[in-house]
Order: C-alpha cells, then sequence, then structure tokens
C-alpha cells in the first residue's frame, strides 16, 4: 500500500503520545514493505522533505498569518488571544499539505496513495480536502475527543470538526474499548469504530538496556539514596493528568513511609501551582520537580532507576506511560475512573497483577494502592514481572501494526 499518513507530530518533532504512535506505526509498516509518506508540521527550523527509517517525511514551511488571521476567522477563534497563532498556524499546515499533495506530488512526480490516515482534529482539516479530491478510502485515527480532554468543555468549533471527520470517514480507529463508549455516547458512528490499542517496543523499554551506572547518577541527581524509594510520575502537568492530586496525597504516604521521594517529570501550566502545593503541604524535601521533557533515552532510564510509577489521569484514553513502565519492570498506579484506557492495559488483582486502578479524584485512594506496593518488596517485583510479560503477550508494536494493517486493507480490498 501507498499510505498517506497527515500527523501534526513526527520527529524530531515529538510533544506527546500521538508523535510516538505515529513514528512507532510509521517504523513497523515501513518493515511490512508498505510506502509510507507522512505529512506534518514544520515551525521553520527542520527539513521541508527527507527520507527517516524509510518513511518519505514532507514538512512544508509555515508561514505567520496571525495578522491577517483574526480578520477571516469566527469569533470563537478570536477569543482564543495568544491560541489563536496555533490556530492559525494548523490551519495554514492543513492548507499547505492538502496543496502539495493535490498540486506538486500528485501531477509533477507521479505519487498515488491507497489510503489517507488522518490523526486526530489536528489534521482533520486536510484529511476531510484530501478526500474530497482523491476519493480514496480515508481512516481516522481518535486518540481523544474535545470533550473529553476537557473534562466536558472545550472548543465547540473542534469538537464539530471531529464529528465531521468522522462522517467522511470510512473508518474510525480509537484506541482503546473506553474511547469506543466514548464516542458513541458522543454521537459518532457506531458502525466505523474500530478499537487497537497501543503498543511498545520491549526492546528499547527494557530495564537490561540500563546500566546501574546510569541508575545511580539518576538517583544521585535527586537526591535518593540507597535506602529511600523513587516514585515516579511522567507526563504533561496538567489538570487533566492530576498530578496534584499525586502531590494531594503524598502526606499519607510519608506517614507510613517516611523514606520515599515522588519525582515529577514534564511540562505544564501547573508547575507553579504543584510547587507551591508542596510547599503548603510542609513536603517540598519529599517531591522534586524536573519541568522538562526528556529525550527518549533519558525517559526510559528515569523508569529504571524508579520503584513504581504513578499515572493518576483523569482522562487518559490510553496512557502509553503505563506501557512504558510496565515494559521497564515496574508496578503501575493508574487512573481508572471515566475513560480510562490503562482500566484495560493494567490487570488490578489475581495472578496477572501489574498495578492498582484508583480513583484519580481521591488521594487518599492514590496513597492506599502507593501504600500496598511499598509494604511487600517480593508484591513489587511481581508485580513488576507480571507487567513486563502482559507487554510482550498483548502490547508489542509489531501487534498493533498488523492490525492496522489489516483495517487498511480491508478498505482497499487488496489481497492480504
Amino acid at each position: 500500500m501507498n499510505i498517506c499518513i497527515l500527523a501534526w507530530e513526527f520527529p524530531p518533532r515529538i510533544i506527546g503520545g500521538l508523535g510516538t504512535y505515529v513514528y512507532e506505526l510509521t517504523r513497523h509498516l515501513v518493515k511490512m514493505e508498505h510506502n509510507i509518506f507522512v505529512f506534518t508540521l514544520n515551525d521553520g527550523s527542520l527539513k521541508t522533505r527527507e527520507l527517516i527509517g524509510g518513511v518519505e517525511v514532507h514538512r512544508p514551511k509555515i508561514l505567520d498569518i496571525s495578522e491577517i488571521f483574526p480578520d477571516v476567522v469566527a469569533e470563537e477563534i478570536r477569543r482564543w488571544g495568544p491560541g489563536m497563532r496555533f490556530f492559525a498556524d494548523l490551519w495554514l499546515y492543513n492548507v499547505l499539505v492538502s496543496t502539495k499533495i493535490v498540486n506538486d506530488l500528485i501531477p509533477n512526480e507521479k505519487k498515488s496513495f491507497d489510503i489517507l490516515s488522518v490523526h486526530d482534529w489536528l489534521s482533520a482539516m486536510a484529511g476531510i480536502i484530501l478526500k474530497k479530491a482523491l476519493k480514496i478510502p480515508m481512516v481516522f485515527h481518535i486518540h481523544s475527543t474535545e470533550k473529553g480532554r476537557s473534562l466536558g468543555d472545550g472548543s465547540p468549533l473542534i469538537d464539530s470538526l471531529e464529528h465531521k471527520t468522522a462522517t467522511y470517514a470510512d473508518k474510525i480507529i480509537t484506541v482503546s474499548y473506553a474511547m469506543k463508549d466514548e464516542l458513541i455516547a458522543l454521537g459518532f458512528p457506531t458502525e466505523k469504530i474500530e478499537v487497537v490499542w497501543n503498543g511498545v517496543d520491549p526492546n528499547k523499554y527494557s530495564q537490561d538496556r540500563v546500566s546501574r551506572e546510569k541508575i545511580r547518577e539518576i538517583r544521585t541527581k535527586y537526591g535518593i539514596s540507597d535506602n529511600e524509594k523513587m516514585i515516579l510520575f511522567i507526563g504533561r502537568l496538567t489538570g487533566v493528568k492530576g498530578p496534584d492530586k499525586l502531590v494531594l496525597a503524598m502526606p499519607h504516604v510519608i506517614s507510613e513511609f517516611p523514606n520515599v521521594k515522588l519525582v515529577i517529570v514534564g511540562k505544564g501550566e501547573m508547575e507553579g501551582e504543584l510547587m507551591r502545593l508542596s510547599e503548603r503541604l510542609g513536603i517540598s524535601n519529599r517531591i522534586i520537580f524536573n519541568f522538562n521533557m526528556l529525550p527518549e533515552e533519558e525517559r526510559i532510564a528515569h523508569y529504571a532507576a524508579c520503584d513504581l510509577a504513578v499515572f493518576p489521569s483523569l482522562y487518559e484514553p490510553f496512557g502509553i506511560v503505563a506501557l512504558e513502565a510496565m515494559s521497564m519492570k515496574k508496578p503501575v498506579v493508574v487512573g481508572a475512573r471515566g475513560v480510562s484506557g490503562m482500566r484495560e492495559s493494567v490487570v488490578s488483582a489475581g495472578p496477572d497483577q501489574t498495578g492498582y486502578h484508583i480513583n484519580p479524584y481521591d488521594p487518599y485512594d492514590i496513597a492506599m494502592a502507593i501504600k500496598m506496593i511499598l509494604r511487600d518488596e517480593s508484591h513489587m517485583r511481581r508485580l513488576g514481572e507480571n507487567g513486563r510479560k502482559r507487554v510482550l503477550s498483548e502490547f508489542t508494536w509489531e501487534k498493533i501494526a498488523k492490525r492496522i494493517e489489516e483495517i487498511y486493507l480491508s478498505l482497499i480490498n487488496l489481497p492480504r
């Protein structure tokens, strides 16, 4: 297949799970001998065209149209303030990608595409334009919804765009059964929805790849001694990820385990709030902040250095971070209320248990799960071992890419 993938993020520009997903998916589809063309954002600092691991990447340069954009957009966008520049860049990216394909690559380079793979609302406008122009099947990959990300509020414009793209799509692929239920409840076409979980590379996310020296370096950097336990949170520091609830849980943990430290890694609008909260609670000496987005190798080393990982998300369509930690043989504590794909990846009881499901709105519940892990070293090791086994069984990118290939092929009627 010649697969045209529209994605706002792609290496070296990765902001979150979407970029990781698209990179790993394309990498494995190339191994399966498909021709992959990715169209993504260029802020002006990247090559407009290059080959990365067999993937042909196109990045038309974005121009600054922020001066004229307010005059030609809806009132809602004008009210976005600084966010209006983001939407201007987004709109131009979608237009430039569409015109490059239709006016250049197809007529001048004789490119042809069998299927459109559109990832989230960020590339939805280009998806609709190209679906109408090329008249080929389109798959809309929904990694989250505007209603979900905003916990029921959000932008009416983005919500409308998500629904419109779903009507044009021949199939919708989403990342968990929890997300499928959410989409159905929001009125998305049930008959189009397929569930394909996310994955992780267990060869890359392996405890065996990280040296004892590197582990010691990280723990020393954070002032964590050999007789202290390290709890790790990695993610965007925003309300929907629940880092504030984790900080509120820590006094309950420390009362029983005074030798515990929490390391919070990430960036977001809650940075100052989290620091002030830890100071008000009198536990600032037990919480270490690293307000950075770590390169992948550093992220892997952080998982290796910790004793357990906690992700108390209020809304998490899938949660690749939980898989990453499990692949590194770490017990996990995950939010399991509302829309939570982590409820599907993390086994919370029985002989195959990999961690604990918690109510992410309740700091005491978060603390209880953490303490249940810390109380028993052998239990902690067993959870980690089970997590690694579960990843190898269910969540490798090879499995995920194969399932997506099957869905794509079914739409273009190629022999399997």
